[in-house]
């Protein structure tokens, strides 16, 4: 044998044959072990309730699953009751709300639930009245005494006080009201409550109502949606939705006796107030509440969120997202027709987001 040449093993041929798999399998492991931990982490989150907010929720969602690509929240705009109910039986991660829950509704929930505000709103009188194109007033017992069945007509002389020169069409009121467990429902009733007293012994406040008179419609779709189509009608939507859909929509009188439209700066006022003697669970009504520039018929709406989740990672996730919303997502309200939270309420919001587990 030639000198230099070294003689031809076949076990060493084998061994490197399989030194090379074993580190082709090994990587392959760890390939799978990346990818088996991103399935982990990424996390499904279902939540349903108010359409009040549902268009800046949407939006926030959609932001922060393209932020965070392994997060999505799926919300079902179903209405406040339907958030309640269905985050009380557990059947979704999170609920959300325009009326805070009742003690009897915490007491009965399957899960401790905390309230997080997330941004302030105005619900406005809407109607169709082709040919009168300047923006009407009402007083608060008007608005309750057209859906008590008391005024009927859009000739009535108390309508016509607060709105001097309007020439009314001889149409009667077709009064429309949401048919579904509705916040929107809580925060107009809740103001109606205040200042009517035969309102507060009749219907009262609350997300569902016997309403003595009108026509019920499902969502804020559905209310705005038959107002624009039948003429004489007068409904109550949030404001993003009257101005969404070009309703035309009224002023409202507040407790100092103005005549006010709806902004998310009388929004602001309007929670001024209650935000420096806020309750430590957030549940607080600033309707009819006092300013001059305060609008009367605005609220807090609030996520519905578990204070523990079985699934750790999931309370996590929630929990993030809450700060993403205080850091990045209140900036984003008053462009949309909301309020962001007053500041002092912002700071005692981010404390209670730390008690999620």
């Amino acid at each position: 044998m030639s000198e230099g040449i070294e003689p031809f093993d076949a076990r060493k041929t084998v061994n490197l044959g399989f030194e090379e798999i074993s580190v082709k399998l090994k990587w392959i492991a760890a390939v799978l072990a990346v990818m088996v931990a991103g399935v982990a982490a990424a996390q499904n989150i279902n939540a349903a309730g108010a359409t009040f907010p549902n268009p800046i929720y949407n939006r926030w969602f959609t932001e922060y699953a393209q932020a965070h690509p392994s997060v999505h929240i799926n919300y079902q705009p179903i209405g406040s009751g339907g958030g309640i109910r269905q985050v009380s039986d557990g059947t979704v991660d999170f609920g959300a709300s325009d009326g805070p829950m009742t003690d009897q509704q915490l007491a009965d929930s399957k899960v401790k639930v905390m309230h997080i505000p997330t941004v302030l709103g105005a619900v406005v009188p809407i109607y169709n009245l082709p040919g009168v194109n300047k923006e009407l007033n009402f007083a608060p017992n008007v608005l309750a005494d057209i859906y008590l069945g008391k005024i009927t007509s859009w000739t009535d002389a108390r309508i016509a006080k607060d709105n001097p020169g309007v020439k009314f069409p001889s149409e009667a009121i077709l009064p429309v009201y949401r048919s579904d467990g509705s916040g929107t429902t809580y925060i107009f009733s809740d103001f109606l409550t205040k200042v009517s007293p035969a309102w507060a012994a009749g219907p009262g406040k609350g997300t569902a109502l016997k309403w003595p008179v009108g026509i019920g419609q499902k969502g804020s779709e559905g209310v705005s949606g038959m107002v624009r189509q039948m003429v004489g009608s007068f409904g109550y939507v949030e404001l993003i939705y009257a101005t969404q859909n070009k309703i035309q929509y009224g002023l409202v009188r507040n407790a100092a006796g103005k005549f006010v439209k709806a902004t998310p700066e009388g929004a602001t006022e309007a929670a001024a107030v209650a935000s420096k003697s806020m309750p430590a669970d957030f549940r607080v009504s600033i309707t009819n509440a006092q300013g001059a520039g305060s609008y009367p018929i605005a609220s807090f709406t609030w996520l519905l969120i578990p204070s523990h989740f079985n699934d750790p990672a999931k309370g996590k996730a929630v929990a993030e997202f809450l700060r993403w919303m205080l850091e990045h997502g209140e900036s984003e309200a008053s462009g949309m027709g909301y309020a962001p939270l007053p500041k002092p309420v912002a700071d005692k919001v981010a404390q209670t987001i730390g008690k999620i587990q």
